[in-house]
């Protein structure tokens, strides 16, 4: 993945320029643990796949540092408030999940500590350099990297056979594909457009070649009209008037109901999704593949899709154990494999060398023993290096995501979405003092 990943961490480094007048009003030193020789309880926060799991291999084989788990929502479903009240509130957990993509927002927020001394260079030297540079921000360390989330495309093959649809290559391919599923069953659907997830359609933007956010000196530059975005969007509304794909809400009972009565035959996700699919529908094992996601020119190309990091809250009194607990959830192979082990999860590690303990530990009988980590890792070396993420993720996807609630045939658009986000993002930059041009 070095190429791609390399090219992308510069996006990334230039951001830190512009981010640390933000990160000067992050969290302070924090607080110290208790004595070393006495157990210290820390509390948990999260919502990816096989948490449970891993939180109780932990304390099965830690005495000094047990761990109280909640399982929250996933961010933009409410997770990220619950975080945010909670760190207003004063009563937040010591260690919560974070994406890549709002952890700027966190840091500018004063919401998190830097764990620099905690998570030293040699612990940094085990994970992808890459993903640390995300997590590093006006040069100090924000959290610990666990996974990263390229794209892949999941398929019924069972029923794309049946259909004598190909598996598209193309985002040509994909409509065309689409149209011959709608015509062979006037239910089924090649897949959906998710109103309440932004971040699936900005993965796509980002695969195509987009550049929302750029740090360059002191100034944020905003584009959301650039010709990638443009192309993307006019490609999903189009699919959208066209009644090509569902529209349903993320996970919820319609989505998951529409792929057990088979009239969704397929989902645009990333890396993890694989682990998604097999915990909700295990009576489909055998029937699902995975692919590469389609691209406009039929070349690997791929966004990330997610992506979780773990970050310490700032007022938490139990930072290094908080630390410590992250670092073997990301960095060891019994953390690793507790997770995937549990069949519900399919990550992606930042830890490149604990990949193949990762495809050992995943059971791929459901999708007829293909090797999905090596696709995985196709896709990895695919990701476009233009993105980055900026400090208001919270704030554009929220007003993306009203808009995409509102999308209808001869009604409001997915382009007029994306512009209610950038005038949403240049209002919140400018609130805070920043300079921002777009």
């Amino acid at each position: 993945m070095s190429r791609s990943w390399s090219r992308t961490s510069r996006v990334i480094a230039g951001t830190a320029t512009a981010l640390a007048v933000l990160t000067a009003c992050g969290g302070g030193e924090g607080g110290t643990d208790a004595a070393s020789n006495e157990p210290v309880t820390i509390t948990f926060w999260g919502w990816a796949k096989g948490s449970k799991d891993v939180v109780d291999a932990f304390n099965a084989s830690h005495k000094n540092i047990q761990v109280k788990f909640e399982e929250i929502p996933s961010g933009t479903a409410g997770g990220y408030a619950k975080i945010s009240n909670a760190v207003k509130a004063g009563n937040a957990p010591d260690l919560v999940s974070i994406e890549y993509a709002s952890l700027p927002e966190f840091v500018s927020s004063g919401a998190l500590q830097d764990i620099g001394g905690e998570f030293t260079e040699a612990d940094r030297g085990k994970l992808l350099p890459q993903t640390v540079e995300l997590t590093t921000l006006g040069g100090k360390t924000w959290a610990v990297p666990f996974d990263a989330a390229p794209q892949a495309f999941f398929y019924r093959k069972d029923l794309f056979a049946k259909y004598g649809v190909e598996v598209p290559a193309t985002w040509d391919a994909f409509k065309a594909a689409a149209e011959k599923v709608k015509k062979a069953d006037a239910k089924a659907r090649i897949a959906t457009f998710f109103p309440d997830d932004p971040t699936t359609f900005e993965a796509m933007t980002w695969q195509a070649g987009a550049q929302w956010f750029k740090a360059e000196n002191d100034t944020w530059k905003i584009n959301t009209t650039d010709a990638a975005t443009t192309k993307v969007a006019a490609y999903w509304q189009g699919l959208v008037d066209a009644d090509l794909v569902h529209k349903n809400a993320s996970f919820s009972p319609e989505w998951t109901g529409s792929l057990k009565n088979s009239t969704t035959i397929g989902y645009l996700g990333a890396s993890w999704g694989a682990g998604v699919l097999k915990g909700t529908l295990p009576e489909q094992s055998g029937k699902w593949a995975v692919a590469p996601m389609p691209s406009w020119d039929g070349k690997p190309a791929s966004g990330m899709l997610g992506g979780t990091s773990f970050a310490v809250t700032k007022d938490s009194r139990k930072k290094a154990a908080a630390v410590e607990f992250a670092e073997w959830m990301s960095t060891t192979e019994a953390g690793v494999k507790a997770r995937i082990a549990s069949g519900t999860s399919s990550a992606f590690p930042a830890a490149s060398a604990l990949r193949p303990v990762a495809k050992a530990a995943f059971d791929a009988s459901y999708y007829g023993g293909q090797d999905i980590y090596a696709l995985f890792e196709q896709a990895g070396t695919s990701i476009n290096q233009n993105w980055a993420w900026g400090p208001t993720t919270g704030t554009t996807n929220t007003a993306i995501k009203d808009q995409f609630g509102k999308i209808t045939k001869g009604g409001p658009t997915i382009t007029d979405a994306i512009r209610t986000g950038h005038e949403a993002t240049v209002t919140e930059l400018t609130k805070r003092g920043l300079k921002v041009e777009g």
